[in-house]
């Protein structure tokens, strides 16, 4: 079993002229590497945001030389190696590249090497179709919780707020969990920004240059909200608290607040840049005292790369083990390709195939969002200090 270090960034490079090589581009993932990293911490062959996918986005594209070029690098990459099957490790991203790299071999002559994929999902944002929860999850959300609740001790000690941005740049689940786990006051995501926290925008697309019209937050009832709920929780004497929001409102934000924002491969923002909890943090400090007369410190910290490589949980640990041997059961026993591994009630294997993740006309994956009506966000809400301000009760 080889390892391919940093995702696709040497395999979307290669040529004859330049060879993978043992050590810089891959390693060979044997007993003495295996052992005891089942509990261990940290990427063992480490990550990357390259994407050979990047300019394919329909399944006329592969059709096109230039525009899969990428692609075709990785498998005679790959096929340098002597690889006979591969197993994705990874978020949507991953995912998205997988599927694509099946569509593209699906385009080879009959002769061809084919190389079987199969799709592990691992990201801590817990945003995938076809798996209830992956792992990596809990244990962020532990690492999560416990930095929320250091941060309410000091806000308590200094009656003051923290407004602190996780990880989450699709959906709310590691925002809402750590919420949850570490007893925050407030919690907010892009599940959130609906109904009266909701605006639309007119602008240019970034990408095509062509003007589209997208969702953003209402700025001020955003902040609003926020504000509505430090009042109600000063009427039961609470001069403090943690308020926590997911990092993907950054991508709600309206436009003048994105001016000079990069994008990467995946046409993400760059949203380390943003600072969404310091911008918030400012915003919802003005507003207070605006309304109360009154002022109160709002701090804002970024909660994020340390969860990500955070010592593992059990349940991580055992799911990670479980869906690792699916992948060699997918593989090996029952000769699947395209497949996304995943699990049901007491770690059951099931199979899950591309075409049910994917959208097969824009090649992107299906975002799992938080049902507004679940129970789990429900949850979150009959947590929260109860308000009755301009929003309604909460």
């Amino acid at each position: 079993m080889l390892g391919i270090k940093y995702g696709y960034s040497s395999l979307a490079e290669y040529s004859p002229e330049r060879p993978l090589v043992m050590g810089r581009d891959y390693i060979d993932i044997d007993l003495s590497v295996l052992r005891r990293t089942r509990n261990s911490q940290g990427i063992l062959i480490g990550t990357a945001r390259t994407n050979p996918g990047k300019d394919v986005s329909s399944p006329s594209h592969l059709d096109d030389p230039e525009r899969s070029a990428p692609l075709r690098r990785v498998y005679d990459g790959l096929c340098s190696l002597g690889v006979d099957a591969l197993i994705s490790i990874g978020g949507d991203d991953t995912l998205k590249t997988a599927n694509k790299f099946q569509l593209y071999q699906d385009r080879l002559p009959a002769d061809a090497h084919r190389i079987p994929v199969v799709h592990l999902p691992k990201t801590i944002d817990n945003d995938y179709s076809g798996i209830d929860f992956t792992f990596g999850y809990f244990t962020a959300v532990e690492t999560l919780g416990v930095e929320v609740r250091n941060l309410l001790y000091d806000a308590e000690a200094n009656r003051a707020y923290f407004l602190a941005e996780t990880m989450g740049r699709s959906a709310g689940w590691l925002a809402y969990g750590a919420a949850i786990a570490g007893e925050a006051s407030l919690v907010l995501s892009v599940e959130d920004i609906i109904g009266e926290l909701r605006d639309e925008e007119t602008s240019p697309d970034p990408k095509t240059g062509k003007t589209t019209t997208k969702p953003v937050m209402n700025m001020e009832r955003v902040v609003a909200r926020i504000v509505d709920m430090m009042v109600a929780r000063e009427r039961e004497n609470k001069k403090f608290g943690v308020i926590v929001m997911a990092e993907g409102m950054a991508e709600f934000l309206p436009a003048k607040y994105l001016e000079g924002v990069k994008r990467d491969e995946h046409n993400h923002i760059a949203i380390s840049q943003v600072n969404l909890g310091q911008r918030f943090a400012q915003l919802v400090t003005d507003a207070y005292k605006a309304r109360t007369g009154q002022r109160r410190k709002v701090t804002g910290v970024q909660l994020g790369y340390e969860s990500r490589c955070a010592k593992p949980q059990a349940f991580d640990v055992m799911l990670g083990s479980q869906l690792g041997v699916g992948a060699y059961r997918a593989l090996v026993e029952k000769r699947f390709s395209g497949v996304m591994v995943s699990i049901s009630g007491q770690l059951d294997l099931r199979y899950v195939p591309f075409s049910q993740l994917i959208d097969p006309q824009t090649l992107v994956t299906v975002v799992r969002y938080i049902d507004p009506n679940s129970d789990f966000r429900k949850l979150a809400r009959f947590l929260e200090t109860y308000s009755t301000g301009e929003m309604g009760i909460v």
